[in-house]
């Protein structure tokens, strides 16, 4: 890097002390969606708190992944998407992009679908009304809110996620299954459990999440009026540092929250033998005889706090990476004037996620299976961002490090693998 390219990233890095704070919070809330919720209750019920030790196992991997996709836009000033476009074939950008949407698509009628049920808890309108509501003002507050608004609107619908702390404790679990399930893994080599295994790997790490965070650092970056790509290239390793930091804050806020989930399901229903879920108002209904009205009145108000976040993000994500492979104008920071394509695309997607619902499918199968189909599609992107962050074209001198590239493959690794067994346990 040239002198002025180097005080240019110093006064980068003094400004960016005050980094988006909470950028990570938001990836990983969002990552604690209805689908990851209703698939964390499943396995809770399912199986009690044999799976809690999924938690801790899980947080290193989430934190490689969205580090990597943070570094991806930050040095590059590109979003993921954008990158694929400028630096790899166009088979390669459309096969990881067509996956990624539909992916996104479902998640959004699936989040649609389990909020209205909670809300119906409360408001006793049909649910199919309550899913149209509530996408058309997400939609209007996508269109009509500045990026600032919408960005500090999901940091305090973030904390929604903590009603589940407090089912879980008024839940009263045993504290030795908890330390068993939380320490002494136990794997079950049949279909059933691989199918869960694999849709909470699915639905932790889910594609939405790498996507949203590389996103999310470039429209910072514009917020603080570096509107060109060159004004956006480069990052210093003190911005790097504090995008660890803070990245390591979100995503143990999101696994705490997970821990949880599986907690308050796996030490009520799953004890008295009440193993299927069928909706998340079932789930939180189920939790008021058992744990008291207070812990299935907090399991519900999370489903609904989490889903006003979780919606926006899939389906701005998913107009964002097919902005970026078409070439279209884009961006939270953008009016809808000067990027119409990109908002068009938002409202399509939102309503085919509203299309979706009025199809009749049961919203907990469809979040599990959400969680599953994630766990087929995200092996072959996370291994693409670990390619891209080791190209010299795109990172510069700003590639991965050793240490970053072994949990990276790791990482890789056991995704594959999850999804392997799967497939295998079809057959057994």
């Amino acid at each position: 890097m040239t002198e002025q390219t180097n005080n240019e990233a110093d006064r980068r890095g003094r400004k960016g002390v005050g980094r988006a704070v909470g950028l990570a919070l938001i990836a990983g809330a969002a990552d604690d969606d209805c689908s990851a919720i209703g698939t964390y209750a499943s396995a809770g019920a399912r199986f009690g708190p044999d799976l809690l030790w999924t938690a801790p196992v899980t947080l290193p991997m989430m934190y490689t992944v969205v580090y990597l996709s943070s570094k991806l836009g930050q040095v590059s000033g590109r979003g993921l998407f954008q990158v694929i476009a400028d630096f790899y074939p166009r088979w390669l950008l459309w096969s990881v992009l067509v996956g990624v949407l539909i992916g996104n698509a479902i998640e959004a009628a699936a989040n649609l679908g389990a909020m209205s049920a909670a809300i119906n808890l409360f408001v006793p309108l049909p649910v199919p009304m309550i899913v149209a509501f509530i996408a058309a003002s997400m939609f209007a507050l996508q269109v009509f809110g500045s990026y600032g608004l919408l960005r500090n609107l999901f940091r305090v619908l973030a904390l929604a996620l903590l009603a589940y702390v407090v089912s879980a404790v008024l839940a009263k679990p045993e504290l030795s299954s908890v330390l068993g399930g939380t320490f002494l893994p136990k794997v079950h080599l049949n279909r059933e459990y691989l199918s869960i295994l694999v849709a909470i790997i699915g639905t932790t790490l889910s594609a939405y999440l790498y996507t949203w965070q590389s996103n999310q650092e470039v429209e910072e970056e514009i917020a603080k009026g570096r509107t060109t790509l060159e004004k956006r290239k480069g990052a210093t390793e003190g911005e790097l540092r504090r995008s660890r930091h803070d990245i390591l804050i979100g995503m143990t806020f999101s696994n705490l929250i997970m821990y949880f989930i599986i907690l308050s399901t796996g030490s009520t229903l799953h004890k008295v033998g009440q193993t299927q879920i069928e909706t998340a108002a079932q789930a939180a209904e189920a939790l008021r005889p058992l744990a008291g009205d207070a812990a299935g009145i907090f399991f519900a108000a999370g489903v609904i706090g989490v889903g006003f976040l979780a919606v926006p993000v899939m389906t701005t994500g998913a107009a964002f990476d097919l902005a970026q492979a078409m070439g279209w104008n884009h961006g939270m920071n953008a009016k809808p004037q000067k990027a119409p394509a990109f908002y068009l695309a938002t409202g399509a997607f939102t309503l085919i996620a509203v299309v979706l619902n009025f199809l009749g499918f049961n919203p907990m199968h469809a979040l599990v299976w959400a969680g599953v189909v994630q766990g087929f599609s995200t092996p072959p992107l996370l291994l693409l961002i670990l390619l891209m962050t080791n190209d010299r074209r795109i990172m510069g001198d700003r590639v991965n490090s050793r240490s970053t590239n072994i949990l990276g493959g790791i990482t890789t690794t056991a995704i594959f693998a999850a999804s392997a067994g799967l497939v295998v346990s079809w057959f057994l």
